[in-house]
Formats: structure tokens, C-alpha cells, sequence
């Protein structure tokens, strides 16, 4: 086994530098990512050159992306066979999965990506692996049931993928696994995915694996107590009235405000400048001068809030940012621990704000699951969260988390209202 611990010197990696297939590098592009992260950049290069992966990391490293982008890369769009599996251990993984892989291959029409898992009817399942699923995602005893059924054949598989491995075998599936496994073809590309390294999955390595490229990442989810963290539950079309006000009622020195993709940091801007506040964009997008001028400002006072994503702001450390507030949820806990501490920088207290919608839900846990913690809900009488969906009781506020004042100001010293253009 070759042991592969991802390069620090790779900070300027690109995803245009892992030759990927143009229509997945624009899909990716679509949803915001301008360079890999540690595991994607590691692993990516390897199953685009054959190699078999075993992946050490934890949800939240963007392990998704690593194996879902190469694979759409190689896979043949003009044969309708299965010709990817990926095995989950619960539906909920498995269509987390699925939807990643549509995300990454929305370019790629031609590909049909199909979950199938427990506790759901069959009859769309059997349709769609009758009409041709070429990336099949599902939870291990369900794939037993079609491979039984005849309707799934693997005959043709050139890529087999276990996700969260201990998990699955944690759960007993680990005869399920085997089976499996030993009804593909003995030539193929394989890359499990787990967070530890029991025997038992050493075993199946062993076994089923040749000579594989090792990747071990460690994900990043330990946040700085100095930074108190809420969110808010608004519908969609709120948020911009949600962040607007925030901005009217907490008192901040700077805020970064994040999005998920370039076009997001342009619109957000205008429509802040438009309500009379002094904004700017930052993304991949911009020249660097451009981009150093607006950090610069963002430094001196003369722009309060900064509009950004994930990669334009890597390294940004600017001690008068107060605040980050999450306008679009980050795709993986890893990503809102690195927004996150753009605050509270030498030892100041920070305050970081997360709006969710109805459909980020999931991500929402996820990032608390990650993060060991509930986070505390902020709710506003005076304000309209609209009604795309009930407001359930607001959780009660983790220990490790410090306590907000009232409303949604934070024990920081008050500071003078912020500057209008």
C-alpha cells in the first residue's frame, strides 16, 4: 500500500489542474468550487490514473467530490451498463451521494445516477435500472435484493466505491459487503472511505484492493470557543431580508458574508450597496490588484462588509472582522469551520451567524453532528421568516457555546452603529 498525505505546497491547486472532464470541471464550477480540498486533491489525481484508494477521513473533508468527480470523468456516457456502485450504509448517505453525483454531472445529461435503498418501493427502482443507470449509489442490503432479483447486473462494473466502510460494518453488513464485492468483476477500480482502520476493514483491503494509494485526512471541526455561533431559520426568498436585518439590529465592526458561488458575491453586493450599506464583492473571478484593493478597504474602514466565497477568502485574517455570517450553508462541516474563523481572530470575540433555509436542513445537522454541539436559534418577534415552513421549537443552547444577550446582540462591548454609503 503507498501512503499519500495531501501536499500543504498545493494551496494555488486548481480543479482545471486534475484533467477532469471540462463538462464536470464546469458543473463544479456551478456549485461554487475553485480548488480542491485536501483529500480531492489528493485523490483525485490517483483514480484518474487507475489507482485503487483507501481514503482515512472523516464526514465534513469533502470525500464526496474525491471520488464522484473522477469517476464521471472516466465513466462512458454512450453505455447505458452500471459501470459505478457506490455502496452506503443508510438512505440518507446513499442520497446524499446520488444528488452530489447529479450535482457534479448536471453537464453530463447522458449519465443517469440512480439511489437505491431499503424501505422505499421497488418500482422505480427496477424502471430505472431497466432504462440504464450507469452510477448506481445504494445501501448494501438493497443492492443484495436487485443483484438477487436480477435487475442490477455488475458484469460490467469498472468502479466500485465504499463509503464510511466502519459504518457499514458497525451495522452488520459486513457479510452484505462481502457478497457484494465478490460478485464484481475481478478488474475494476475500487476506493473505500473510512474514518478508521478496524481489522476488519484492513481485511477487505487486503483482499479486494490492489496495491492502493493511501489518503489520510483529518477533518478540521473544532471551533474556537471565543466565537459565538447561531443561526436563523428563514425561507429562501427572506434571506436577504434575514441578513439585512441582522445588519440593522447587531452591532459589528466588519462581516464577512459568504455564498456559495462567484455570481452570489456579485448579486448579494449590489443588493446590500443598493439598502445603503457599504459592501463588496470578492471571488475567483476578480483581478488579483482588484482583490487586494477590497481586502485593503475591508482593513481600513472604508468598506464594513466583504461578500465572499470559500476560497477567495482562504487566509484573509483581518482582526476587525466581528462577524461571518453564512448566507448560503457551506457543503461540508470542514468549510464552516474555515468560514467561521475568519472571526475572532488574536484572542477578540467573534459571532457567527447562519442563515438556513428549508432545504439546508440536513446540511444544518450535519454541521452539528460534526461539530458535537447544538447550535442556538436566534428568533426575532419584530421580524417575518416567511412560511415555507413551521418554525419548531428553538433547541436548547450547548454548553461549550457562548451565551447570546438578548435578541441577536452578543456580550461584545456595543460599537457605533456602522457606516451608510
Amino acid at each position: 500500500m503507498t501512503s499519500s498525505e495531501p501536499d500543504p505546497s498545493n494551496a494555488d491547486l486548481t480543479f482545471a489542474d486534475l484533467q477532469i472532464h471540462p463538462s464536470v470541471l464546469q458543473a463544479v464550477g456551478d456549485v461554487g468550487y475553485e480548488s480542491p480540498s485536501p483529500i480531492q486533491a489528493a485523490t483525485i489525481p490517483a483514480m484518474m490514473a487507475g489507482s485503487d484508494i483507501v481514503g482515512l477521513a472523516q464526514t465534513g473533508t469533502g470525500k464526496t467530490a474525491a471520488f464522484a468527480i473522477p469517476i464521471l470523468s472516466k465513466i462512458d456516457p454512450g453505455n447505458r451498463a452500471t459501470q459505478a456502485l457506490v455502496l452506503a450504509p443508510t438512505r440518507e448517505l446513499a442520497l446524499q451521494v446520488a444528488e452530489a453525483f447529479g450535482r457534479y454531472g448536471a453537464h453530463l445529461p447522458e449519465i443517469n445516477v440512480l439511489p437505491i435503498y431499503g424501505g422505499a418501493s421497488y418500482g422505480p427502482q427496477l424502471g430505472g435500472l431497466k432504462r440504464g443507470a450507469q452510477v448506481v449509489v445504494g445501501t448494501p442490503g438493497r443492492v443484495i435484493d436487485h443483484l438477487e432479483k436480477g435487475s442490477l447486473d455488475l458484469t460490467r462494473l469498472d468502479y466500485l466505491v465504499l463509503d464510511e466502510a466502519d459504518e457499514m460494518l458497525q451495522m452488520g453488513f459486513a457479510e452484505d459487503v462481502e457478497r457484494i464485492l465478490a460478485d464484481t468483476p475481478e478488474y475494476k477500480q475500487v476506493a473505500l472511505f473510512s474514518a478508521t482502520m478496524p481489522p476488519a476493514i484492513r481485511k477487505i483491503t487486503t483482499k479486494y484492493l490492489h496495491d492502493p494509494v493511501e489518503v489520510t485526512v483529518k477533518a478540521k471541526t473544532a471551533t474556537a470557543e471565543n466565537i459565538s455561533q447561531r443561526y436563523i431559520e428563514v425561507a429562501g426568498p427572506r434571506k436577504m431580508d434575514a441578513l439585512t436585518r441582522v445588519l440593522e439590529v447587531e452591532p459589528f465592526e466588519a462581516m464577512i458574508v459568504f455564498v456559495r458561488t462567484k455570481q452570489a458575491t456579485e448579486e448579494v453586493a449590489e443588493r446590500l450597496k443598493a439598502r445603503g450599506f457599504s459592501a463588496a464583492a470578492i471571488n475567483g473571478d476578480i483581478p488579483q490588484p482588484v482583490r487586494e484593493r477590497t481586502i485593503g478597504a475591508l482593513k481600513d474602514g472604508s468598506i464594513d462588509i466583504l461578500v465572499a466565497t470559500d476560497v477567495a477568502a482562504r487566509g484573509l485574517d483581518v482582526e476587525r472582522i466581528s462577524h461571518v455570517l453564512n448566507y448560503d450553508i457551506p457543503h461540508d462541516p470542514e468549510s464552516y469551520v474555515h468560514r467561521i474563523g475568519r472571526t475572532g481572530r488574536a484572542q477578540a470575540v467573534g459571532d457567527a451567524f447562519t442563515l438556513v433555509a428549508y432545504e439546508e436542513e440536513a446540511a444544518m445537522s450535519e454541521i452539528e453532528k460534526s461539530l458535537a454541539q447544538t447550535l442556538p436559534r436566534v428568533i426575532r418577534p419584530d421580524f417575518d421568516y416567511g412560511t415555507y415552513v413551521p418554525l419548531p421549537p428553538p433547541p436548547a443552547q450547548a454548553a461549550s457555546a457562548p451565551p447570546p444577550a438578548a435578541g441577536m446582540h452578543s456580550n461584545r462591548k456595543p460599537l457605533a452603529r456602522r457606516r451608510r454609503l
